[in-house]
Parts: C-alpha cells; sequence; structure tokens
C-alpha cells in the first residue's frame, strides 16, 4: 500500500468522525517539560492538546510491541531514547527480520514539522504512525486491527478513557502516540547554553570557529539547516550518489525532478545518531564533512548549493568540534522518556 493509500483512507475515516480544520489549531505552551529557549510554543490540535493520561497512554504505546502484526517490535525498537530517539544500524529491521528501506531519523522536536516521513507525504503527527503500522518492511498491519488488540486489554481500557473519553480505538491510538511525540522537545545542548541562554564560556576556541564556518556564506551549511531546530524543512539531493536505489520525494509526487530529493534532517544531537544520510551509509560525522567537502556525486537534481569547500583539516576538525556541541545530553538521559 503507498503513503497516498494510506492517506486516503485515513482521511475517510477522519471526516466521517469529524475532523477539525486547521483553523482549530493554536498554540499552547507544552506543560509537562518547559519549551526550550529561542524555541516557538508547540502548537497542539483542538482535539489532542496535552494531559498526563494522553502522553502516558501514548508512552506506553510508544514501547508496546502490540502495534506490529507479530507483536515483535514497538516504535522505540527503532527510536532510542540514548540515541535521540533514532538508531544506530543503517536500516533498522522490521517484522520477521524484513530489512528497512531508510534509515531511522531522530524524533527530536518533531512537534515542529510541518509534515512527516523523509519524502514530507504525512501532513500530521497523528497521522504518522500510519504509516510503519502498515508498511510491509515494519510493523505490516493495520491500525483497525491494533485497536481490536489494544481494546481487549483492562489497562488499556482504562487509560483511554481517562486520556479521551472513549474506548481504545485508532483514533485514541494517534492521537496517544503524537501526544508523547511532541513532548520529546531538545534544546539545552552547549549550543543553546551559548546561544539561546547567553553563557559565554559554554564553546571553547575551536567551537566558536566551527560555528562561524557553519553560519558563513562560504560553507552555507545554515541555508538548509537553520533555525532553532537546524533544518528549513526542504526536500533536498546532496550528491551522495550518481544512482539511487530509492526515488524519494518522488515516491509520493511522481516527478522526475523529484527523484532522489529528501527531507533535510535536524542536525540536533547529531553526534549520537549516526549513521547518516537517508540510507545509513555512511558511519561517522567526519566522513558527512569530507564528503560535502569535495562537492559530492554528480546527480541531475543534486542542489546548486552542493559545491566543494576546500576545508583545510583544521577547518574540518573544527567544524566537527561545533557538530558535536548540539548534542543535548539532558534530552538523551531525560529518564520520564525512557521504556516502561
Amino acid at each position: 500500500m503507498s503513503i497516498k493509500e494510506v492517506l486516503v483512507i485515513f482521511l475517510g475515516v477522519v471526516i466521517l468522525h469529524g475532523c477539525r480544520s486547521d483553523d482549530s489549531l493554536k498554540p499552547l505552551v507544552f506543560d509537562s517539560q518547559a519549551v526550550p529557549m529561542g524555541f516557538p510554543d508547540i502548537i497542539y490540535p483542538e482535539d489532542n492538546t496535552y494531559s498526563t493520561e494522553r502522553w502516558e497512554l501514548g508512552k506506553r504505546l510508544f514501547y508496546d510491541p502490540i502495534l506490529s502484526v507479530d507483536s515483535s517490535i514497538s516504535c522505540g525498537s527503532c527510536h532510542k531514547a540514548s540515541l535521540a530517539f533514532s538508531d544506530d544500524v543503517a536500516l533498522s529491521n522490521g517484522v520477521k527480520n524484513r530489512a528497512g528501506t531508510q534509515n531511522s531519523p531522530t524524533l527530536a522536536n518533531v512537534a515542529y514539522h510541518p509534515y512527516y516521513t523523509r519524502e514530507g507525504g504525512v501532513p500530521t503527527l497523528e497521522m504518522q504512525v500510519l504509516v510503519p503500522i502498515q508498511e510491509h518492511n515494519e510493523f505490516d498491519f493495520n491500525i483497525v486491527e491494533a485497536a481490536k488488540r489494544i481494546a481487549t486489554d483492562s489497562i488499556y481500557i482504562q487509560m483511554s478513557y481517562a486520556a479521551y473519553e472513549r474506548a481504545p480505538d485508532y483514533y485514541v491510538i494517534t492521537r496517544a502516540l503524537a501526544n508523547f511525540e511532541r513532548s520529546l522537545l531538545s534544546g539545552n545542548s552547549k549550543f543553546d547554553k551559548y546561544h539561546y541562554q547567553h553563557q559565554e564560556t559554554a564553546l571553547n576556541t575551536e567551537e566558536k570557529a566551527g560555528m562561524a564556518l557553519f553560519f558563513s556564506e562560504r560553507t552555507q551549511c545554515s541555508t538548509c539547516h537553520s533555525d532553532f531546530n537546524f533544518t528549513n524543512y526542504s526536500f533536498e539531493n546532496n550528491g551522495l550518489d550518481k544512482d539511487y536505489s530509492a526515488i524519494g520525494r518522488m515516491r509520493l509526487t511522481g516527478k522526475e525532478e523529484d527523484n532522489a530529493l529528501f527531507k533535510v534532517p535536524t542536525l540536533r544531537n547529531i553526534e549520537r545518531t549516526a549513521p547518516y544520510m537517508h540510507d545509513g551509509s555512511m558511519a561517522t560525522l567526519e566522513s558527512v564533512i569530507a564528503h560535502y567537502n569535495t562537492g559530492g556525486e554528480t546527480h541531475p537534481n543534486k542542489s546548486a548549493l552542493i559545491q566543494p569547500l576546500h576545508l583545510s583539516t583544521t577547518e574540518q576538525a573544527q567544524l566537527l568540534a561545533f557538530l558535536k556541541t548540539l548534542t543535548d545530553e539532558t534530552f538523551i538521559t531525560e529518564e520520564k522518556f525512557k521504556d516502561l
């Protein structure tokens, strides 16, 4: 089943049960974890504002393999808290050890994403979970059948009524997971302490030199990796390969100009989210920097921004040092986000 087909099915179900328009969205400050300094308020759908009951239900579902066809893997299997909710393998295996097709991205700050998946085909966080549930190489299941399983569990029944005043169903599953994931806020790195919290000694000389390079016209790193979340959420080809096995955004649009274009990822906690690229083909940050330093491979859709940087060995080390300042140890070690 394609992403388009999943969206059509989901939208049909939601419309039947009364979907609210974007006009009903309103900004609310997350009241279980303070929004980091320099970050905007989180926008919650009116029918899925934060509550402790919804958060706790979402966390339980996140770590429960009940959502996969053979109850073998969970969301937390591929998005590990200690790795900034990413994975440490190129392609995470799905049910029955089926090989994944894309590298598991971090879930840090997904509350702010305007769309989801590397192709950008899912417009809301509530809808995002439908993709891994139905994907053959991931959970290989059906949201309706998953809801039937959960509806037989007395604990889930109790939690569901406390959170949403209804029995466990597709609505509860999608809303609760999104409620939990919106709380995964990361904004207390050394960079944040220096830039947003104005702690002048938070960065050393090498890290500051790397920061200057990152935000310079020479490298233009911050053109795509911009703003507080270090991404502009655009779709780009970075010259990773001459030929791609994955077609990227073209999977959604069918347009040749979108072939091998992928959503620009956040760089927050990048030190902890190896391996890198959409296919996990680069094992280290050093190799990523070397790739951009050479200008990458030739591809018809490669971004014009990807050009040889001619950074010296010292400058590459400085850039690496800066990227490591985006690691948020508070977020990675936060006990309340860990498995039950």
